[in-house]
């Protein structure tokens, strides 16, 4: 089945791309998302953020309606509303001009392989330079610590700098995991952040998680999306989570269990793994001493 068939493109908002080779973001509803964090994301570009879509694709292939029922409201004796799903690839601008991609919508259920088929088809035909993906997942570490990071890549130096918090483990596959799989068997450039979300809070709304992963972001892909936002909403929803904490010693009592398991792992990692700073110093002094002995 030709993939080039599951998405219908507008020329005019490509023929806008000309010139540009764009970061591509995709972050895809269905899978683990914890604290909303990835949704957050897309929800906040493209309510901030100047956009168009570039291709629309044909979402009725690749939902399973019977597993993922959208909703439908019915009022009295009618039908009022259904809510349509769009898999959509828009165009977005961010604060400096800088032009960008962003696939949003819901995870495909089915054909997995022809969709990351026709990704990489528009990966080629725009010229995206970095492929980019967001979402959280549940750990336990308390939400009075910085949000810490899981990233991953098809080529190492994209992650240089980032601690590892994960060994080697099995989980479940998503898309998305499998598009940077399939685009790092092609040599492409494919990255990704997984933000820590507190457990006790995976199925709320946790901006601060998306706040963190914008900042890593923007600094992984020299875009400038906007941070404002996100910082008022974190600010106002961990004041809501210190009122709720007042008033149940039990979830003070878990709290400051995870604060003193966060802060030992962090001080033994702290001890094993050196800083950027230190792996510069150590090559350096490599350097120097094989001067020395030349």
């Amino acid at each position: 089945m030709d993939p080039s068939l599951l998405y219908t493109v507008d020329e005019e908002v490509v023929a806008k791309l000309a010139g540009h080779r764009p970061v591509l973001i995709h972050q895809l509803d269905g899978f683990v998302d914890a604290g909303q964090a990835g949704r957050l994301f897309s929800s906040h570009l493209l309510e901030h953020l100047e956009h168009d879509v570039v291709a629309e694709f044909d979402h009725d292939q690749l939902h399973d309606y019977r597993s993922r029922r959208p909703a439908m409201i019915f009022d009295t004796d009618h039908w009022t509303s259904y809510a349509d799903l769009h898999l959509r690839l828009y165009r977005v601008v961010d604060e400096q001009g800088e032009v960008f991609l962003l696939l949003s919508g819901p995870e495909p259920d089915v054909q997995w392989e022809r969709l990351a088929a026709a990704l990489i088809e528009l990966v080629e035909r725009l010229g995206v330079r970095l492929t980019v993906t967001v979402h959280g997942i549940p750990m336990a570490v308390p939400h009075t610590r910085p949000v810490t990071l899981t990233a991953h890549a098809t080529d190492t130096e994209l992650v240089q700098g980032y601690r590892s918090w994960i060994d080697r483990v099995e989980v479940p596959g998503s898309f998305t995991s499998l598009l940077e799989f399939r685009l790092g068997q092609l040599d492409r450039k494919a990255m990704g952040f997984a933000a820590h979300v507190p457990h006790y809070l995976a199925q709320a709304a946790f901006p601060e998680a998306t706040l963190t992963l914008t900042r890593s972001l923007n600094q992984a892909t020299g875009l400038a999306i906007p941070l404002e936002p996100l910082e008022k909403a974190s600010a106002t929803n961990l004041s809501d989570i210190a009122g709720e904490m007042a008033g149940s010693s039990e979830v003070q009592e878990l709290v400051r269990a995870l604060e003193q398991q966060f802060d030992a792992i962090s001080a033994e990692k702290r001890e094993r793994v050196p800083s950027a700073e230190e792996i510069a110093a150590e090559f350096e002094k490599f350097l120097a001493d094989r001067e020395k002995d030349e």
